[in-house]
């Protein structure tokens, strides 16, 4: 049950909605008509323990000219220490590297930035959160939500 005090929550699509959407979108994103679908793209990894392929369709964040997945999510230490990804963006597919940045400082950054860049109602629907009273979570209340919900980001370069 969500913290109702807290001013941010990670927000998920039911998983039914997820087994119909994912598969289209893993076909569309590595298509030519993954290229209107530009807040989203198509990650595709190794394991680190498991040594299985995953490919994840996730949000796609733009900051200061690099692409970032932020995420809460377990898989994010697939790219502990840095590992080879393909992105599928804009109907294009290229091999990136995927570093995980977990400084509580810098998550907060790239989050605060992200959200503020989008506005409140964007922010939550790129982010996969909710925002109480549906405005924009103040420093401290990134802080709180970044230590709490364990997000993550990993940069694409």
């Amino acid at each position: 049950m969500a913290d109702q005090s807290a001013a941010v929550e990670a927000v998920h699509p039911p998983d039914a909605l997820l087994r119909v959407v994912n598969p289209a979108l893993k076909f569309a994103l590595k298509s030519p008509l993954g290229g209107p679908l530009s807040d989203f793209m198509l990650v595709s990894f190794t394991g680190r323990k498991s040594g299985k392929r995953y490919a994840t369709p996730v949000s796609a964040h733009q900051l200061d000219g690099s692409l970032y997945v932020v995420l809460e999510a377990q898989w994010k230490y697939n790219f502990k220490g840095g590992a080879p990804v393909q992105v599928s963006h804009r109907g294009k597919t290229r091999t990136m590297r995927g570093e995980l940045i977990t400084d509580p400082a810098a998550v907060v950054d790239i989050v605060e930035r992200l959200a503020l860049s989008y506005g409140p109602k964007k922010a939550q629907r790129q982010m996969g959160m909710s925002f109480s009273g549906g405005r924009l979570p103040t420093r401290a209340e990134w802080e709180d939500a970044v230590g709490r919900l364990k997000i993550a980001a990993i940069k694409l370069s």
